[in-house]
């Protein structure tokens, strides 16, 4: 419906704000081509001006302004919100340098800084005129009048807005993101006694909130900085999202609007994690302190305007915030977490009278030791609905790691399985594959991927099998192209690409696949080349280096020749995903049941004609359920198996002594067969997986070495293996990112989608219609 027609009828018109420390964007160009329908004319335009337009494509740095999956999750989230015509913002901050650079130096991972902005950034716009003020520090003050927060040191946030362009439909969303500056008399104030050149310096102090993204991917890392970036991207949205909130009401930014009654039917902010968890105590400042609402009145409004979505149980993810450092950095926000916290706790102790621990398992403070602020505690509390990412992680989040609150709440949690944009993992990154499908349902199953369904009917179709299989290699070869070109390594693109891309992570279990490897080398049999990425500690790196390691050993083997390659892919990124993902035929998505909340990898993969080997966890359980389990590679304990392991207690020397062929593998690495100039590097990945895996690597070893020879058996029959290619490309229209934010818009922010095409901007528009619906586009 038209949004002038929504006004008339009385309905507010609402618009979302989605916050994330995280948006992992990568490049532009081609995305925005494609959305726009311009590709082959301005690719007919570049060739008119003698130019190549994968030349100019790969100038372009990637926007790496995120870790992995959750940071691309948001940025595929934008891109659906704008397809789906939803009033839609993305909140974050423009980092200076984004994710790392890798390099794999001797082996070892190193780090370079990712001075992706060094050439400017064409797509942003700077917005002074919107530029706000955050304050940290100082002290509280009870006046008369009510409460102060005063004294402090201000920042300011100045936005850069980045348009979202919708698939075909004429609506353009904005990213905006907030980098810090200094005021002008920062630190300049007690200039008189000081030295002035020291006062201007100092200001990078205030200008390194916005300088670097910490590259901790399911780890919490309580450090000043990050705290402050997490409140400084907040407190600057918030005030952004009040200003158009009242300007809304009179279409103008000087009137004031006091009534916040309706606040909640024109605003929706979804919480991507916790880390924007301080926007909760922020608008209970904002109502409270500056707007002198009631508190509960302020509450019920805060209450219904968040909706925060969880992405992790590995309880070292969990962000617990020591009150010392909250305390000195945002001193009336702890006085506000501690007001949340004293109600929600007398509501508890009303409900479940003497129930001690209940009220200690609920707390938003841990108390013991350093005493914290549980952020997840802080987010379900201050939230209207909480979600999960998959529909097992959803059920963990509910029966096990909040299970006290979902007890008391039930209707709180729901499940929204993620999804990805077909635009960018389909249309941008593997066009022979989307014109083939196009060829046989039509174009329209880019905007409803659920009409994949229709494939169904060509699995036996012999012309569209080896039309399928044609295309995958085509893109076998262009890749392999790329790695010679890269890595100087040849390899056979008819061998099978067996590609494990994530994240190093102990619970990724990309030392599982390392041990795979090994065994492979020792039996000598053909097979495939495989890659990984990774950030920044002990562990993490000296899987990188056992990897390459093998590596070595393996390519350099006269024995193996050709028919074993494994090639560590550097710096894994977006644009290197988008070459990767279509020419890979084996995608490995094999966590130990119940650590990987959904993963999105394993559904780019799916819909690019790989097939998949894993665990039954995260989103792979409902991939077996959409393309039925005979059609992936499902291997290894389920939750239920790794409960009873825990129960029983895991012990890695039986699974040693019991398999010869692990034992084999395991005594090479220790001994030092693949570092010969030093037989002890590798001794400390040992020891963990005998005395410290909580991933249960070994457990799952010998159902995974024999799962793989069951993916190298149908390999060997091509016809077989893409009919299974068929079946899993037709059953992936349910991991679409639009189907993801269909059920938000639905279920938490209450909106409905709009499939309305806007007309360009030179047509004529009716005379009545309302162009800037519910006030100023900014």
């Amino acid at each position: 419906q038209p949004k002038s027609f929504l006004k008339t009828r009385g309905f507010l018109f609402q618009r979302i704000y989605y916050l994330s420390l995280e948006f992992y964007m990568g490049r532009t160009l081609q995305n925005t081509m494609i959305n726009l329908g311009l590709q082959n004319a301005c690719d007919e335009a570049i060739y008119q001006l003698g130019l190549d337009m994968e030349e100019l494509e790969e100038i372009e740095e990637d926007a790496g302004l995120g870790n992995g999956g959750l940071g691309r999750l948001a940025a595929c989230f934008l891109d659906s919100m704008a397809t789906l015509g939803l009033a839609a913002y993305g909140y974050g901050i423009r980092y200076e340098y984004g994710i790392f650079n890798q390099k794999i130096r001797d082996g070892w991972q190193v780090e370079e800084a990712d001075d992706w902005l060094r050439h400017g950034n064409p797509w942003e716009k700077a917005r002074p005129e919107y530029m706000l003020p955050v304050h940290f520090y100082g002290r509280v003050e009870h006046a008369a009048t009510g409460i102060k927060w005063i004294d402090t040191q201000v920042v300011l946030a100045l936005p850069y807005d980045t348009p979202v362009p919708g698939y075909m439909n004429n609506t353009v969303n904005t990213m905006r993101l907030w980098s810090a500056r200094a005021p002008n008399d920062f630190n300049l104030r007690d200039f008189n006694v000081g030295d002035y050149i020291q006062a201007v310096l100092d200001r990078n102090l205030a200008e390194n909130i916005s300088r670097v993204l910490y590259p901790n991917d399911n780890f919490f890392e309580g450090k000043e900085l990050r705290l402050k970036q997490e409140y400084f991207v907040v407190a600057a949205t918030l005030q952004d999202i009040i200003r158009r909130f009242k300007a809304s009401k009179f279409g103008s930014t000087e009137s004031v609007r006091t009534v916040f009654d309706s606040f909640p039917d024109q605003v929706a902010i979804q919480l991507n994690d916790t880390h924007p968890a301080m926007a909760i105590p922020e608008l209970m400042r904002i109502f409270v302190d500056i707007e002198k609402l009631p508190w509960n009145k302020a509450w019920d409004i805060t209450k219904r305007t968040f909706a925060y979505t969880n992405h992790t149980v590995l309880p070292e993810a969990l962000e617990r915030w020591p009150v010392d450092l909250v305390e000195k950095l945002l001193p009336r926000h702890l006085q506000i977490i501690y007001e949340i916290n004293q109600r929600h706790l007398d509501h508890i102790a009303f409900l479940f009278p003497n129930d001690v621990d209940r009220l200690r398992r609920m707390s938003l403070i841990e108390e013991g030791g350093t005493k914290r602020i549980n952020m997840a505690h802080l987010c379900i509390v201050g939230s209207h609905a909480v979600n999960g990412v998959a529909k097992i992680h959803s059920e963990i989040v509910k029966t096990q790691v909040f299970e006290d609150f979902a007890a008391l709440e039930p209707e709180k949690f729901q499940n929204k399985t993620n999804g990805i944009t077909p635009r960018r993992w389909l249309l941008l990154c593997n066009p022979g594959l989307a014109e083939l499908i196009a060829e046989k349902i039509g174009e329209d199953y880019v905007r409803d991927l659920s009409q994949l369904t229709k494939l169904h009917k060509f699995v036996d179709d012999d012309l569209f099998i080896r039309e399928v299989a044609k295309v995958k290699q085509e893109n076998k070869v262009k890749f392999a192209q790329y790695l010679e070109k890269e890595y100087k390594v040849k390899i056979n693109p008819s061998s099978m690409f067996d590609v494990h891309v994530k994240r190093i992570h102990e619970y990724k279990r990309q030392l599982m696949n390392c041990l795979h490897i090994v065994t492979m080398y020792n039996r000598k049999p053909p097979r495939a080349p495989r890659g990984q990425a990774a950030p920044g500690y002990h562990m993490a790196k000296m899987i990188i280096k056992l990897i390459n390691a093998v590596g070595h050993v393996v390519n350099n083997d006269p024995v193996v020749g050709s028919k074993l390659k494994v090639i560590f892919l550097e710096n894994y990124r977006v644009s290197l995903a988008e070459k990767v993902i279509p020419a890979t035929d084996l995608s490995e998505q094999i966590s130990t049941a119940g650590t990987e909340a959904s993963g999105t990898g394993n559904m780019k993969f799916m819909l690019n004609g790989a097939l998949t080997i894993g665990t039954m966890d995260g989103a792979n359980v409902e991939m077996a359920e959409e393309a039925g389990e005979e059609n992936l590679f499902i291997f290894g304990m389920r939750v239920e198996d790794v409960t009873e392991l825990d129960k029983e207690g895991y012990h890695a020397q039986e699974y040693y002594n019991r398999l010869p062929e692990l034992k084999q593998a395991i005594d090479q690495i220790r001994s030092g067969f693949f570092s010969p100039k030093e037989p002890d590097l590798f001794k400390d990945v040992v020891n963990m997986l005998f005395h410290h895996d909580r991933f249960k690597v070994f457990a799952d070893y010998e159902a995974y070495v024999k799962c793989q020879e069951k993916v190298s058996e149908l390999y060997l029959n091509s016809k077989a293996w893409t009919k299974m290619v068929i079946r899993n490309i037709a059953a992936a229209g349910k991991f679409s990112s639009d189907r993801t934010i269909k059920e938000y818009a639905r279920d938490i922010w209450h909106v409905e989608p709009s499939d309305l095409k806007i007309p360009p901007p030179n047509e004529p528009r009716d005379a009545g219609e309302d162009k800037t619906p519910n006030g100023t586009a900014a």
